[in-house]
């Protein structure tokens, strides 16, 4: 039996024009999934976390798709992240199951995906917005891709609930112009340069 009970799924996308300067040729789409699910170990010191992460890791497989369709397929995407909001019954370390559990199904789905998928997480009451950074699915040094996506919902999570959340882009900052390694650049094919 499944340790998920899925409460609400949230699918966000922006579609970025410009940002005062002058338009891209693309404009850049940047999304995020969230799910929020019921917390199995809130309220309770639990040793072996191993069966959400199980779980939560075939929950991911069915997001990632979903998040991938409504930016426009794999072949898209430049960036990635995730995140995870830890409801005030729970601890930190709940929200680390995600880590695992929706960093591989989004590295799987992206077959040029060998950078680090950076994350961000707390423990926070409902409403709480999280900045979720990303970087460049190939080389995580690659500075024109830093970025960040808020993700959040005004109800959510709830004291024993999670939210759990990925996100991509189809590009850089819109006018990244700062230096550093270039996208077309990558050459050590070791997931940082």
């Amino acid at each position: 039996m499944s340790l998920i009970k899925i409460r609400k799924k949230l699918l966000n996308v922006e579609t970025i024009y410009h940002e005062g300067g002058p338009p891209p040729d693309q404009p850049i789409r940047m999304g995020s999934i969230a799910v929020v699910i019921d917390n199995p170990y809130a309220g309770r010191y639990v040793e072996d976390l191993s069966g959400l992460v199980k779980d939560a890791t075939e929950m991911a497989k069915e997001l990632v798709p979903e998040l991938l369709a409504a930016l426009g397929g794999a072949d898209k995407i430049q960036a990635y992240g995730k995140g995870a909001i830890v409801g005030l019954n729970g601890e930190l370390e709940h929200g680390a199951i995600w880590h695992e559990a929706g960093g591989w199904p989004m590295r799987g789905n992206l077959p040029q995906a060998k950078s680090i998928v950076p994350a961000a997480k707390v423990v926070a009451t409902a409403g709480t917005r999280l900045q979720i950074p990303l970087h460049h699915i190939e080389a995580c040094y690659v500075r024109s891709h830093f970025s960040t996506m808020d993700v959040g919902a005004i109800d959510s999570p709830r004291p024993n609930e999670l939210l759990y959340a990925l996100v991509m882009s189809t590009g850089s900052r819109v006018h990244e112009r700062l230096g550093g390694l270039r996208a077309d650049k990558i050459s050590v094919g070791d997931g940082q340069r």
